[in-house]
């Protein structure tokens, strides 16, 4: 641990959805004084995101789904295209994309080949995400997606060309985060 940040106090406020805390601590500055700040800390668990791309046909798989955190902050239809992706609840991120990947897409991916590792949001959010990349092809269709009705999710499986899912990012269309890189790094390294 950092020898420059003592925690002085946890206090949880909300543990509805997910937990947020709010935490004091005391920071070490650089001329060694000592300075006392408060944060809050929304900790929803860690995740995983997958990019299916199908090389010979230059072609990805997206979702489209109801997002309310958008729809309150200015998107008028609060739909959101994106990547695969969900939590880890308890399984490992392997593990967790492989069956995200079926619930959603409605595709057994094969290999599954994990690229990176990030904070999406680290000054509020506690959550790493992992991102993977995974080749997909029409063998692999076991079912239709969606996800779980259960889970509320409603998800609309989209195939897309890869230009096309590129071009999206410039109009706007695809404004999420994960998804934006993982596009980027496909293209970045000549998947597609």
């Amino acid at each position: 641990m950092n020898p420059k940040i003592r925690i002085v106090e946890e206090k949880v406020l909300s543990d509805n959805w997910y937990v947020l805390r709010k935490i004091t601590f005391d920071y070490q500055r650089k001329d060694g004084s000592w300075e006392r700040q408060s944060r809050e800390a929304y900790d929803r668990g860690n995740g995983a995101v997958i990019l299916l791309y199908n090389r010979e046909r230059k072609k990805v798989i997206l979702t489209r789904q109801f997002r309310l955190p958008t729809y309150t902050n200015g998107n008028p239809t609060g739909m959101m295209i994106e990547a695969c992706a969900g939590l880890l609840d308890k399984d490992n991120a392997e593990d967790c994309i492989r069956r995200e990947t079926e619930e959603e897409t409605g595709y057994q991916v094969r290999e599954v080949k994990k690229v990176f590792e990030a904070y999406m949001s680290p000054g509020s959010v506690t959550e790493i995400l992992y991102f993977f990349v995974a080749e997909y092809n029409k063998e692999m269709q076991v079912g239709e997606g969606g996800g779980h009705a259960e889970e509320q999710e409603n998800i609309e499986v989209l195939e897309i060309d890869f230009a096309a899912a590129l071009s999206m990012i410039q109009s706007g269309e695809i404004k999420d985060a994960k998804t934006i890189m993982l596009l980027y790094h496909a293209k970045l390294n000549g998947f597609l």
